[in-house]
C-alpha cells in the first residue's frame, strides 16, 4: 500500500499523510546548492533528487543498486501499456515528431506540442496520473496532421485520433452507476469485458481460504472467441520481452546480494517473473518481508490496485531504497508499541487484533524508481498487500527520505497563509507540521494498515466492498493515526516534545486540507474520484458534520474567504474515534451498503461555490499543483568486464531522461 502517492501535490498544509497520495506543505527551507528544480509545465514540477548514504555502501552493494534500478527500468513499458492500450504506440510517434521536428520551434502550436508530450511523459500516458481524465492537447487535430507530414512519421488514424475525441475519457471510472469495466480505459481488461464478468470470473476461482493468493493480480483478462481468458505477465506471456530483461538484471543483482535472505527473496522473484504463478509471489513476498538485514531493500511487482476499477490487478513498479538508519531507528519505538495501541484503540473488541505481527517501520533514501512509482513518486509504502501474509508474517512499511526532503527544500509555496484560518495555526503547523506529517505517516502504515480483523466467515475487502474497497482502508488508517495523534502515549514513547500541539497542528491540516485545499487538484464542476482524496473528504466532511450541534468545528467566512475553525480538539478526537470504529465494522463485517452511503453521502461530491472561492484563491501561486522526480543516472566505470566504480549524475532536463529512458529500456516498442 502506498501512501503519499501523489508524487507531487504541493498543498495547502501539511495535512496528514494518507496511504498514497500526499505531499507535505513546504515552508520556507534553508537554501542549498543543490538544485532540485528541474522544470515546470501545465500543473507539474519535476524536481531532482539526491541519495544521501550512497557513498556509505560498498561496491557489492552499489552494485545491487544498479542492478536492481536496471531491472526496474526494464519494466517501465509495461506500465504505459497498462495503463492504455494505446499508449506506447502513442509515445513512440510523438517522441519521433519531438525528436525530427525542424520547423518554427518557437510556434504556440508547437510550444503547446511540448507540453502536452510532456505532460504524457510525466503520467505514463495519455490520462493525466491523478484525476484519470485524459488530457487535452493545446493543438487541433489539422496542427497534428502537419507535423506527421512533416516529420514522415506514421500513427495510425484511430489511435492519434484517441488524442482528441470522446473515446476512453477516463483511465480509471468509478462512478456510482457506471459499469466500471466497460467505462475504464486501463488496459487490465479486454474492451469488451464487463464489470459483471470479470467480478464472476475471479470468484468462480477456488483459492485456500486461510491462504490465498491475489487472484488476477498479474494478468490482462480478455475475452477470445467469446470466452474470458488471462493472460498472464511472464516471460514467454503477456510483457514478455521486458520481463526478460527484468529477470536478467534480477539474476545479476542475485550474484551480490547481503544476505542469504535478499538471495533466496530474489530467486523467488526471478521465478514468479518466469513462471507467473502466483503462488510464487506469495513465497517470495513472505521471504521479502523477512529479509530486514542489509543497507539495500528494494519493492518491486505489479503491486498496487489503485488503477483497477475492480481493484484485482497489479499495476508495475520498482522502487530501490538505502536504508536511513538514524531515522528507522527512531520509528522502531513505534513498531515495538503496535499492539498497545490495538489494545487501546477504539475498536470493538471482536474487531481487534488480539496479536499484531511483525510490523516493520524504516526510513529509507530512493536510490532509483519506475513504472507507477515514477516520475509521480509516493513518499512511503507498505508491504506486502495480501492481508494473510501481513498476518502471519508481518509487512515492511517504509518513508522515503531522501524524496519527502527533496518536496521540502524546493521552496515555499505560501499556501498555507493563503488556507489556514488565522496566525495561530500558521505557527502550529510551521513549527509541529512536519513531523506530524511524519508521525501520520507512520501511525498510519505501521499501526493503521495493520490493525483490525475480518470476522470469520467474511470475504476480503475488495468482495465485498468492492469499488469502494481501498478509500474504506486509507480512511481506516487514516482514522487510525488521527486518533492517536492527539494522545499523551506519544510524548511519553519520547516520539513528540508536545503531544497536544503536535495533534492540534495535525487536525488542523487535515481538516483543512480535507475540506478546501484539496479541491486545487480538481477542474471546477469534477465530482471527487481518486480514493485517497475521497477518504480524506468523507473523513473531515463526516466529522464536521456530527460535530455542528456541538460546535466542534465552525465554518467561518473572513474577508469573503472560507475557513474550518477547530474549536473542541478533544471533542474531535472523540469523533475520529467513533468513525474509526464504524469504519472497522465496515469492513469486519463487509458492509457494502454502508460503505457506499459513507463514500458516496460525504466523499464525493463538491460545493461548487466553495470549489470555486478555492480555485479562486490558489490562482495567484504559480507552484504546480503536481510534482514529481526524474531520477539520478548510475553509471559503471569498468576495468575490462569488471565494475570497478559507478559516477551519480543528475540529468539536465526531463525530456532528456524521458527520451533516453524510450531508447535503453523500450523492449515492448
Amino acid at each position: 500500500m502506498k501512501y503519499l502517492k501523489i508524487a507531487s501535490i504541493v498543498l495547502v498544509t501539511t495535512a496528514m499523510i494518507s496511504c498514497n497520495d500526499q505531499v507535505p506543505e513546504t515552508v520556507d527551507a534553508p537554501v542549498k546548492e543543490f538544485s532540485y528544480d528541474v522544470t515546470e509545465f501545465a500543473d507539474i514540477g519535476v524536481l531532482r533528487y539526491q541519495i544521501p548514504g550512497w557513498e556509505e555502501l560498498n561496491l557489492q552493494q552499489q552494485k545491487l543498486v544498479y542492478y536492481l534500478t536496471q531491472a526496474g527500468l526494464s519494466g517501465r513499458d509495461i506500465i504505459w501499456d497498462q495503463n492504455y492500450r494505446h499508449n506506447l504506440e502513442l509515445r513512440k510517434g510523438l517522441e519521433s515528431i519531438y525528436t525530427t521536428y525542424k520547423g518554427d520551434v518557437n510556434d504556440v502550436d508547437w510550444k503547446e506540442f511540448e507540453i502536452y508530450l510532456h505532460r504524457v511523459w510525466f503520467a505514463n500516458g495519455i490520462h493525466h496520473h491523478y484525476s484519470m481524465d485524459k488530457m487535452k492537447p493545446g493543438f487541433d487535430e489539422d496542427y497534428f496532421k502537419k507535423l506527421m507530414a512533416q516529420t514522415d512519421v506514421t500513427i495510425a488514424e484511430d489511435v492519434w485520433m484517441v488524442m482528441f475525441n470522446d473515446q476512453d475519457a477516463k483511465k480509471v471510472d468509478k462512478a456510482k452507476g457506471k459499469d466500471i469495466v466497460l467505462a475504464s480505459a486501463v488496459n487490465f481488461y479486454g474492451p469488451d469485458v464487463t464489470e459483471a464478468e470479470a467480478r464472476a470470473y475471479y470468484k468462480s476461482i477456488d483459492v485456500d481460504p486461510k491462504e490465498p493468493i491475489e487472484v488476477g493480480l498479474n494478468s490482462q483478462l480478455v475475452k477470445e472467441n467469446g470466452v474470458l481468458v488471462e493472460k498472464p505477465y511472464k516471460s514467454g506471456g503477456l510483457y514478455g520481452p521486458a520481463m526478460d530483461q527484468m529477470i536478467y538484471w534480477l539474476q545479476k543483482a542475485q550474484g551480490v546480494a547481503e544476505t542469504d535472505q535478499q538471495a533466496k527473496a530474489l530467486g523467488l522473484l526471478i521465478e514468479y517473473y518466469q513462471t507467473g504463478d502466483l503462488q510464487k509471489w506469495d513465497e517470495y513476498a513472505i521471504v521479502w518481508a523477512k529479509s530486514t538485514d542489509g543497507a539495500v531493500d528494494w519493492i518491486t511487482g505489479f503491486v498496487e490496485v489503485y488503477n483497477d476499477p475492480i481493484a484485482y490487478k497489479g499495476s508495475y513498479e520498482t522502487i530501490v531504497q538505502i536504508k536511513d538508519f538514524d531515522m528507522s531507528r527512531k520509528m522502531e519505538v513505534l513498531s515495538a508499541n503496535a499492539q498497545w495501541f490495538e489494545d487501546n484503540s477504539p475498536l470493538m473488541d471482536e474487531h481487534k487484533k488480539e496479536k499484531v505481527t511483525g510490523v516493520s517501520y524504516k526510513t529509507v533514501n530512493v536510490a532509483g524508481e519506475a513504472g507507477d512509482a515514477s516520475p509521480a513518486t509516493p513518499i512511503g509504502v507498505n508491504l506486502p498487500n495480501n492481508v494473510w501474509i501481513r498476518e502471519v508474517h508481518g509487512s515492511k512499511s517504509v518513508s522515503l527520505g531522501n524524496i519527502i526532503e527533496a518536496y521540502g527544500s524546493s521552496g515555499s509555496s505560501g499556501r498555507l497563509e493563503e488556507f489556514a484560518f488565522d496566525e495561530e495555526e500558521i505557527a502550529l503547523e510551521k513549527e509541529y507540521g512536519a513531523l506530524a506529517d511524519k508521525l501520520h505517516t507512520a501511525l498510519h502504515e505501521v499501526v493503521g494498515h495493520a490493525s483490525g480483523q475480518i470476522n470469520e466467515g467474511v470475504a476480503t475487502p475488495k468482495e465485498t466492498l468492492k469499488s469502494y474497497k481501498s478509500t474504506i482502508e486509507e480512511g481506516r488508517a487514516d482514522l487510525f493515526g488521527l486518533y492517536y495523534l492527539m494522545d499523551p502515549k506519544l510524548e511519553e514513547l519520547g516520539l513528540v516534545k508536545d503531544w497536544k500541539k503536535t495533534g492540534t497542528a495535525a487536525y488542523d491540516g487535515y481538516i483543512r486540507n480535507g475540506l478546501i485545499s484539496q479541491l486545487v487538484r480538481l477542474e471546477l464542476g469534477q465530482d471527487v474520484e481518486e480514493d485517497h482524496m475521497r477518504n480524506r473528504q468523507w473523513v473531515s466532511a463526516w466529522v464536521y458534520e456530527r460535530g455542528l450541534e456541538d460546535n466542534v468545528i465552525e465554518k467561518v467566512t473572513k474577508d469573503g474567504k472560507t475557513y474550518y475553525d477547530i474549536k473542541d480538539y478533544e471533542k474531535l478526537r472523540t469523533l475520529f474515534g467513533e468513525l474509526l470504529r464504524e469504519t472497522q465494522r465496515i469492513t469486519s463485517e463487509g458492509d457494502f451498503e454502508a460503505a457506499q452511503a459513507l463514500v458516496e453521502d460525504y466523499g464525493v461530491k463538491v460545493d461548487q461555490d466553495l470549489h470555486r472561492e478555492v480555485l479562486d484563491r490558489n490562482s495567484q501561486f504559480k507552484t504546480p499543483a503536481y510534482r514529481g522526480f526524474v531520477n539520478p543516472m548510475i553509471t559503471p566505470i569498468m576495468e575490462g568486464d569488471e565494475i570497478t566504480s559507478f559516477t551519480i549524475e543528475q540529468p539536465e532536463t526531463f525530456a532528456d531522461q524521458m527520451l533516453m529512458y524510450s531508447e535503453k529500456y523500450g523492449h515492448l516498442d
